[in-house]
């Protein structure tokens, strides 16, 4: 298992390379950030001084060489845009982004989940064709016209969410939640519902794609022969083998919650590092994007590692062969 783990954190270096490389050779063509940090008065004197000071005149392969050293150094730069260290408005935006995203992946686990098995299980039935008719509509909406159909209803029509924020938030050293503030919790449903929609349909649709499978394998037939009683059956044999394919849409679906969070960061303009995105690459801000792309990245990675050690306590399986 130790091993394995060290395989994965070095298979990951030269892919955090790749990526950084990848998205640094990408920002050089979205603008100049100079001239949206000089504003619309200036001379040609005062942009050259502004590029060397930013080191852009420098050739490209210096620049990435002088963001890796600096990154090894837990160094990300200054905003462009915000005159800021990078680090620190990351550090600032995480918390709203990472509560976003895990309400929604939970919301949709746990709506998702228990829809799956009970249209896998009664799936000739009236109710079981009217979730799936509501899941077509889930996964086809696009994100942003969830949104905004959610604001026009519950914000607009009734008043009973915002529409727009956070909330109040608590602070504890250097994290921030809404969870424990009414505002914080109210703010986070609208929000929390778009970004899971997808997500819930999804996994909805792939139990009982799966259910649907299992309930007709051998295993599933030697179970009922031997007089095992239903619910033992659906849900201790059947319900069991579907969780490795769950387990890893789940995990790839929440490093995409927090990765692409961008649109419903956007529409309900809540402050994560989605919206902070938006706004850095409005003004080429470089290093903002450059860092975040590269977060996303380890995150991605780091999900990707604790799925493939759920597998081990999932499958007894693999258990077995480690």
């Amino acid at each position: 298992m130790i091993a394995f783990i060290v395989v994965r954190l070095l298979q990951a270096i030269p892919v955090l390379l790749a990526v950084g490389f990848i998205s640094f050779a990408m920002f050089q063509f979205v603008g100049d950030p100079v001239v949206a940090m000089l504003g619309q008065d200036f001379t040609e004197a005062e942009h050259a001084a502004m590029v060397h000071q930013l080191g852009l005149d420098q050739p490209f392969l210096v620049q990435y060489a002088n963001f890796v050293w600096r990154v090894l150094q837990g160094d990300f730069g200054v905003s462009y845009r915000l005159a800021q260290p990078v680090g620190q408005l990351l550090a600032e935006r995480l918390p709203a982004t990472l509560e976003l995203s895990l309400t929604a992946a939970t919301l949709a686990l746990l709506v998702g989940m228990p829809l799956g098995v009970f249209t896998g299980i009664n799936r000739n039935s009236v109710v079981a064709r009217g979730v799936m008719m509501f899941s077509l509509i889930g996964i086809s909406l696009p994100t942003f016209l969830i949104g905004i159909l959610l604001i026009l209803t519950f914000a607009v029509q009734f008043a009973i969410l915002p529409s727009f924020g956070r909330g109040d938030v608590v602070h504890f050293a250097h994290w921030s939640t809404g969870f424990l503030s009414s505002s914080g919790r109210r703010a986070l449903v609208l929000p929390a519902i778009t970004l899971g929609m997808f997500q819930m349909t999804l996994i909805l649709r792939l139990v009982r794609s799966e259910m649907l499978e299992v309930m007709r394998s051998d295993s599933i037939k030697f179970a009922r022969a031997r007089g095992l009683r239903p619910q033992a059956i659906n849900y201790r044999h059947a319900l069991s083998n579907t969780l490795i394919p769950v387990i890893t849409i789940l995990g790839l679906q929440l490093g995409m919650l927090i990765a692409f969070s961008i649109v419903t960061e956007t529409v309900f303009q809540w402050p994560g590092m989605g919206l902070l995105l938006v706004q850095s690459i409005a003004v080429a801000d470089i290093p903002v994007m450059s860092a975040y792309l590269l977060l996303i990245s380890v995150m991605f990675l780091v999900i990707n590692l604790v799925v493939d050690l759920l597998y081990f306590a999932v499958d007894p399986r693999l258990r077995g062969a480690g």
